[in-house]
């Protein structure tokens, strides 16, 4: 164990004005570098912490914790990130990797303890600027704007997803929070029949033009199934493939959305992609759909541990939702939530006449059939997350996209 003496982050009077950056770093060069490149940003007053003993948190030890944090890790990254990560989350500043970690494990551990994105080195002055950039916008959007991210997917494909999404959407909005329901599977995506609504403007479209958009332009561009709850999906006979849409264009579309709605309802594909991946470690609550086989079950283990595992989605962001609930079947609630490791499971009941009738028509359930016991599971799950909204404050991921780019 290293015993020389650690260097203190050099302080100066704080600048109200400006966001506090720390650099931590085991490496003196190294260090130096990084604070040049990163005073390049005239929003930033940026402090400096050279580590030379035996602590491995980069944090240890600060009275005041900055407002980001820039790490260099060094050969004990295994050890300074598991330090942040033993931090409770409110304790853990928006912060950026660089250094040499290894591609696999070291993102993975990184994307744990919330980092916002890794730059592989050598390291380019713009490349780090932007994500410094980045970094900031993302958080000032998250503390301004206020709008919940609920993500949906199937475990299994027609395990419900997209009727959970449309009418988890209908009921927040119906009590009073505008609500953006955004589909994106580029290809197949059903939410403006299931709602009846014919999209003028494509989720693609949208997304290419996003740099100039506000949030008047964005309400113009959804279509309206009422005041309070907008979609914006595909249009019918349009071919969007995923290479067709940048991550950058999906983050800002999801940075605005929040700022504009009180609510983000997104259909997802039952794929993990550059897409999929950073809406779902953007959500405030991901729901799981899975029915009780066994095939979907082995599908549901492992989508869920790549959730868990790869893109860092902690527990308690996670509901799995077992849809067409039968008392009778072999697979029961609790081989579910053992297999995934979820101490509570929400069921909803099997209603095909009901749902069929809902879809056809394009209304939703609380509309069709409002005593129907589905609709009654369908408005606990809303219940909930009204409830989770008033006591959680989001944290925004991002650094799942930099393994799908080239």
């Amino acid at each position: 164990m290293l015993t020389s003496r650690e260097v203190p982050a050099a302080t100066r009077a704080p600048d109200k004005q400006k966001k506090q950056l720390l650099i931590s770093s085991r490496d003196a060069a190294a260090l130096a570098h990084l604070k040049t490149l990163s005073e390049r940003l005239p929003s930033l007053q940026v402090t400096t912490r050279l580590v030379s003993n035996g602590h491995t948190d980069p944090l240890y030890g600060l009275e005041r914790l900055p407002d980001f944090l820039l790490l260099r890790v060094s050969h004990l990254w295994r050890e300074e990130l598991a330090a942040l990560l033993q931090r409770p989350a409110q304790e853990r500043p928006p912060f950026l990797i660089c250094g040499p970690l290894e591609e696999h494990e070291g993102i993975r551990l990184a994307m744990q303890a919330g980092a916002r994105d890794f730059l592989p080195e050598p390291l380019a002055a713009d490349e780090l600027l932007a994500a410094l950039e980045r970094m900031i916008q993302e958080t000032q959007a998250g503390q301004a704007g206020g709008g919940k991210l609920v993500a949906v997917m199937n475990a299994k494909g027609g395990s419900g997803a997209t009727l959970l999404a449309c009418n988890l959407a209908h009921q927040l909005s119906a009590r009073g929070g505008s609500t953006l329901l955004l589909d994106l599977d580029l290809q197949f995506g059903s939410v403006a029949h299931c709602l009846d609504v014919v999209p003028a403007h494509s989720h693609v479209e949208v997304m290419q033009q996003i740099d100039e958009m506000d949030s008047v332009a964005l309400r113009g561009f959804c279509s309206h199934f009422s005041p309070n709850l907008h979609v914006l999906g595909g249009r019918a006979g349009e071919l969007c493939l995923a290479q067709d849409v940048r991550l950058e264009q999906l983050e800002a579309l999801l940075r605005l959305a929040r700022s504009t709605y009180d609510w983000v309802v997104v259909d997802l594909p039952r794929q993990i992609d550059h897409l999929t991946g950073v809406t779902l470690e953007q959500a405030d609550r991901v729901y799981i759909l899975v029915q009780q086989s066994l095939s979907h079950l082995k599908d549901a283990t492992r989508l869920v541990r790549i959730m868990r595992d790869e893109l860092g989605v902690q527990n308690n962001r996670f509901q799995v939702v077992v849809n067409r609930y039968d008392k009778a079947s072999p697979v029961s609630l609790q081989d579910i939530a053992e297999a995934l490791r979820c101490t509570e499971l929400q069921k909803l009941p099997n209603d095909y006449a009901v749902v069929s009738e809902s879809q056809n028509t394009g209304v939703p359930l609380e509309l069709h059939a409002p005593r129907a016991p589905l609709t009654l599971g369908m408005r606990e799950l809303s219940q909930a997350l009204l409830g989770t909204k008033a006591a959680e404050q989001g944290l925004l991921k991002r650094t799942f996209g930099r393994l799908f780019r080239g």
